[in-house]
């Protein structure tokens, strides 16, 4: 979770089903006294020449890079009794699952950065003699990766076959096109699409495709045909949180389009995923904040106060203040939290638009389905509201389960994300086992039966979602500006992707900027 989310355990038992819910996101009474800072004066201060406020993906990094840079005097405050915001995970007798992120594409060739920290994770074990990474195989998906529910069969792909002639036209012209796009390069040399979202080129060409939705960008290239509009607004929703009605045709190409797959030899498309999801990222980086991270702290004034940054934060275990005085603060910390921390920034976080998400982990005795293809580690319903679900246990070398754990994902996509955050959080623990099991009945009909437990997770700001204008906006631009070379801000909602990969860049290039050392993560 982001600095300003707190978890909400609610439980429901009957003699059938446990059902556990789990709400996080902003807490909301804790949110209310953000707002009107209602917190005890502190009666504890504490000097440090740096501070990040936020322990996710992006303060995690910030902390490596620190490290990196030979600077070991700095201190991290996290709201959550944990690291890793949206990178989290739980855990249960039969399985490890994701509460968020839950895998990492193979990175691109040329991100030396991401590469390097993957090596020193012994996720990469070596290249070979033409400089190609060698990824541990046991941390690539296992094969049958992924099966697609259509016309009532299992399939393997995620791209429905057996099409008919013009659906099968529009896929393949639309192929094409994502192809070039993922080669095309501008102007000034650089891709059109790129990964992070800074290296892509500035080639008003392709800028222009921000300024309308992808729905609309498929219409103009003529590709009307139904069975591709569900695909792509699959895809979007699966990493924007928004389909293609509401999502800018800018990021719906570079889902597409910014993934070279030029890492490996042999070019194929893969992930890396563990049963925890990315919540095995965020341990590898979690070392780096060891002894240097003050979990349970809700961080609710900032100020410059004599060439000095003075924050005090709120210890929600003691139930007290504390002062923090620093040379200089990174927040790592979404624009949701802070409108809330600094004068004249609720304009301009209004413009930035957070997708709710659900995710449902079921263990169930069987998953019982008519075994056209086999359980995979990525299982889509064509036809569903929900994203599919992944097999956590897929990654294990165990021969046998005594039940099966699965994460159902679910985006809630719309026009007004603000009024779906607050259904969320209204919703009772019936509603949402209904829209579970509903959408699962599609392809298991006897998933309820078979389920002897489900922990639903709600995330009420689950991702920065980039609709028309965002990307290329004023409003990313102004929000990422420092306050007087004290205040520095780095999260991935000001890359307008949410992405392992933004988030690990943010962390590296804010901390670079504040200790002017762009050149040292090498």
């Amino acid at each position: 979770m982001t600095a300003a989310m707190l978890p909400l355990l609610q439980y429901c038992k009957n003699e059938t089903l446990k059902l556990v819910l789990r709400i996080s996101g902003t807490n909301h009474i804790l949110g209310h006294r953000l707002w009107i800072k209602d917190f005890p004066k502190p009666i504890q201060k504490i000097e440090i020449p740096y501070l990040i406020i936020g322990g996710g993906i992006t303060g995690l990094s910030a902390a490596r890079q620190f490290r990196k840079n030979g600077i070991d005097d700095f201190l991290l405050l996290e709201l959550e009794n944990h690291l890793g915001g949206n990178a989290s995970n739980g855990q249960n007798q039969y399985s490890k699952f994701p509460l968020g992120a839950h895998y990492l594409p193979l990175p691109n060739f040329s991100d030396k950065k991401l590469l390097q920290f993957l090596e020193e994770e012994k996720i990469i074990t070596g290249y070979d003699t033409s400089g190609f990474a060698i990824f541990d195989e046991t941390q690539l998906t296992f094969f049958p990766q992924e099966r697609l529910f259509y016309n009532n069969s299992w399939q393997e792909g995620l791209v429905p076959k057996n099409l008919n002639e013009a659906d099968r036209h529009d896929f393949d012209a639309f192929f094409e096109k994502m192809e070039k796009y993922q080669s095309a390069k501008g102007a000034d040399g650089k891709f059109l699409f790129d990964i992070p979202v800074k290296m892509s080129s500035a080639d008003k060409m392709v800028r222009d495709f921000d300024k309308i939705t992808m729905k609309e960008w498929l219409r103009q290239q003529g590709l009307v045909s139904e069975t591709l509009c569900n695909y792509v607004d699959y895809c979007c929703r699966d990493d924007f949180g928004l389909g293609i009605d509401y999502v800018s045709a800018w990021a719906g190409i570079h889902y597409f389009a910014a993934r070279k797959h030029d890492s490996t030899p042999d070019k194929k498309e893969n992930v890396l995923t563990w049963p925890e999801g990315n919540a095995r990222l965020a341990l590898h980086l979690k070392k780096y904040a060891d002894g240097k991270n003050l979990p349970n702290h809700l961080a609710y004034e900032v100020k410059v106060v004599d060439d000095k940054v003075e924050v005090k934060a709120f210890d929600s275990v003691k139930k007290q203040s504390v002062s923090i005085v620093a040379d200089k603060v990174l927040m790592a910390s979404p624009q949701f939290v802070n409108q809330y921390l600094f004068e004249s920034r609720k304009q301009t976080a209004s413009k930035f638009h957070y997708a709710p998400w659900l995710l449902a982990t079921l263990t169930v005795r069987d998953l019982i389905d008519n075994e056209s293809y086999p359980l995979s580690w990525d299982n889509v319903i064509y036809g569903s509201k929900g994203l599919g679900y992944v097999h956590d246990q897929h990654q294990s070398l165990a021969q046998t389960e005594t039940r099966k754990v699965i994460t159902y994902y679910y985006s809630f996509s719309g026009p007004d994300l603000r009024k779906m955050r607050k259904e969320i959080y209204s919703g009772k623990e019936e509603k949402w086992k209904k829209l579970v099991f509903d959408d699962l009945k599609m392809a298991h009909p006897d998933i309820e039966t078979q389920t002897e437990s489900i922990d639903i997770h709600l995330l009420g700001h689950g991702m920065i979602s980039p609709v028309p204008g965002f990307i290329f906006g004023d409003a990313k631009a102004q929000a990422a500006k420092p306050i007087g070379n004290r205040i520095f801000f780095a999260h991935s909602d000001l890359s307008g992707i949410s992405i392992f990969e933004e988030a690990f860049h943010q962390g590296i290039d804010a901390v670079n900027q504040m200790t002017h050392a762009a050149t040292l993560d090498s």
